[in-house]
């Protein structure tokens, strides 16, 4: 690429779209235009500020709060001069937000309100480094004052008095970035120990965003939903970088809850989320069905026989006959039409699945209704992206061939490697991590996976993860989970049997769909450990379970579940951010249930 940083990717379009809407955001009721040519100029009075306070180029700036505009300002701001913007999981508690900001020795602290700002008052005497903490959001912080706190607005006034003094600065820095300075550091989830910080480059980043829409385009009319968190590299590329090399829209959510409703005002045409979002959505569509008229249902199910009997076709690679394109055509008609439109994505016309697998049963349904949901594979260190399908030839079971200018290749052990532009430059301060991840130029990713005969990458399992029974029988837990996972009744499952004598499962019920079941029911219950203790309860999820097991073979069948009596929560270390469970804890944590099922105590 000719423009291999941010700063001149980001220069080029506001030039080029200037008083365009580059973000939407929600407030009072009423979305909010702002143009291309004030991103630029809150950036660029954000960078000058921080530049005149002292940051050197490569240092850190940290960054913690929801979704909004202020995020992406403060963080294109940080890159243009130079500095190294480091997201921070605004549901992380203040011990995980200490270590990453002593981790990363970052110089400034942009939180979003008082209560992230609470986090900081915990640990601030262990942070000398810090110069400055700025917040953007006051609400309950009016009377607040602290030498080492100042306000987002005090920050842009700053900008603008040292913009009119040095009219050259922040566009100076801007040139002096290179392609290898270090862009970004995205922290890992921290699934087994402590979060680890992916050094990405300005060359990875900008390569990235061009590559993953070289064979899926993205148009400068097009329209995203930003709900994802903003520190992880998922959201951080559709929300920053592919936005500023491609000049869309991006719609801000007000909050987490207003994510379905938001989704229908905005009806974006370019979707991205993590497979629990795909779930949610298609378990909400069945309970939803099973609430229908009789006659609704049999047109339902008939369409859906119908679509799914294309899509197989379609997914397999074969010939869809005349016939059975003119059916699905009139079902899209009197019934996808319909069912699109009442979840927002009547105009999506490519949605992706990323950042942990996705059952292909969840995948096989969406394309069956019309919703073009494909699957891309990646991880942070290679930026984000390693494969995903083409539109029109997604392929059932894999996640696709790599994108252009990657290459997979698998080693004698299974394990998935990759090498391209997007592959990081380290993991910061810990060189031992980066000398076990990147080996002559190859990533070890630590996923198990195979190469088709079309060049199609299927991704067995997590290297870590493979069970081996006593009978010395391998089972990819993956596999069995995302099957469990499709059940509208089962929010997670951690399959167990690693040199046990047959396989086991923990399960995590979905709360709002088996309460429905309960209330249908007449099951009574008070609390949700009663509800996950009862016997009608645990008579469903056996039925579910029952019905996955007709799918597998004998070795890989559950002989015996649990339901966690608890739900699991990110803030108590049990879940990522990303709501991938964490298989090490739950292991731990529930140590009893497992050894019950195994008659030992």
């Amino acid at each position: 690429m000719a423009q291999q940083t941010v700063p001149q990717v980001f220069r080029n379009t506001v030039q080029k779209y200037g008083d365009r809407v580059a973000m939407r955001k929600k407030e009072f009721g009423l979305w909010h235009d702002i143009s291309w040519k004030e991103y630029y100029e809150k950036a660029r009075y954000v960078g000058t500020a921080l530049v005149s306070m002292g940051l050197q180029r490569g240092e850190c700036v940290s960054i913690i709060g929801d979704n909004c505009p202020e995020w992406v300002i403060i963080d294109m701001g940080i890159q243009c001069v130079g500095g190294v913007a480091v997201g921070v999981y605004s549901t992380n508690a203040w011990p995980q937000v200490e270590y990453v900001i002593q981790n990363s020795e970052s110089r400034f602290f942009f939180v979003e309100n008082e209560e992230q700002l609470d986090k900081w008052l915990n640990f601030r005497d262990n942070v000398p480094e810090l110069k400055q903490v700025v917040v953007w959001d006051l609400e309950g912080l009016r009377h607040f004052e602290d030498p080492m706190v100042m306000t987002y607005d005090d920050v842009l006034e700053m900008g603008q008095k040292v913009a009119e003094e040095q009219p050259h600065l922040f566009e100076r820095r801007m040139d002096e970035v290179t392609s290898e300075d270090i862009s970004v550091l995205i922290y890992t989830s921290g699934t087994t120990g402590p979060p680890k910080g992916a050094m990405l480059t300005h060359r990875n980043v900008t390569w990235m965003a061009g590559a993953i829409t070289k064979d899926n385009e993205v148009y400068d009319t097009d329209e995203v939903m930003s709900f994802l968190p903003l520190c992880h590299i998922f959201e951080r590329l559709f929300s920053v970088f592919v936005h500023v090399t491609h000049g869309y829209t991006v719609n801000f959510i007000e909050n987490l809850d207003t994510v379905t409703d938001n989704m229908r005002e905005i009806s974006p045409t370019v979707g991205y989320a993590v497979p629990r979002i795909w779930e949610k959505y298609l378990s909400a569509v069945y309970i939803r069905m099973s609430d229908a008229t009789w006659f609704k249902k049999m047109v339902f199910g008939l369409a859906l026989k119908i679509g799914k009997s294309r899509t197989t076709l379609r997914m397999n690679f074969k010939q869809v006959p005349l016939y059975l394109e003119a059916l699905y055509q009139l079902a899209c008609l009197t019934v996808f039409r319909k069912l699109k439109e009442r979840l927002g994505f009547d105009r999506l016309r490519v949605a992706y699945s990323g950042a942990a697998p996705i059952s292909p049963d969840v995948l096989h349904f969406f394309q069956s209704v019309g919703v073009n949901l494909i699957e891309g594979y990646g991880q942070t260190e290679d930026t984000g992206v390693t494969c995903a399908s083409r539109i029109g030839q997604v392929k059932f079971g894999t996640v696709g061939p790599p994108l252009t200018e990657t290459e997979v290749k698998i080693a004698p052990d299974g394990e998935i490697l990759v090498r391209s532009p997007g592959v990081f430059k380290g993991y910061y301060k810990n060189p031992e991590a980066t000398a076990e991840t990147i080996k002559d130029g190859w990533l070890y990713s630590g996923d198990v996976g195979e190469l088709d005969e079309d060049g199609y990458l299927k991704i067995t399992d997590r290297k870590k993860d493979i069970i081996v029974t006593a009978g010395g029988k391998n089972i990819t837990p993956q596999y069995i989970e995302n099957k469990l996972k499709f059940s509208p009744y089962i929010n997670d499952a951690v399959v167990i049997g690693d040199k046990r004598k047959f396989i086991s499962s923990l399960i995590m019920i979905d709360e709002d769909n088996v309460v429905k079941y309960a209330q249908d029911n007449k099951v009574q219950f008070s609390t949700y450990k009663d509800l996950t203790q009862s016997p009608d309860i645990n008579k469903l999820i056996q039925e579910e379970v029952d019905k996955v097991n007709e799918t597998l073979s004998r070795v890989e069948q559950i002989k015996k579940f649990t339901i966690i009596p608890k739900k699991l929560y990110e803030e108590d270390g049990e879940v990522t951010p990303t709501m991938k469970v964490k298989r090490k804890y739950v292991n731990e944590a529930f140590k009893d249930l497992i050894e019950g099922m195994y008659g030992r105590k």
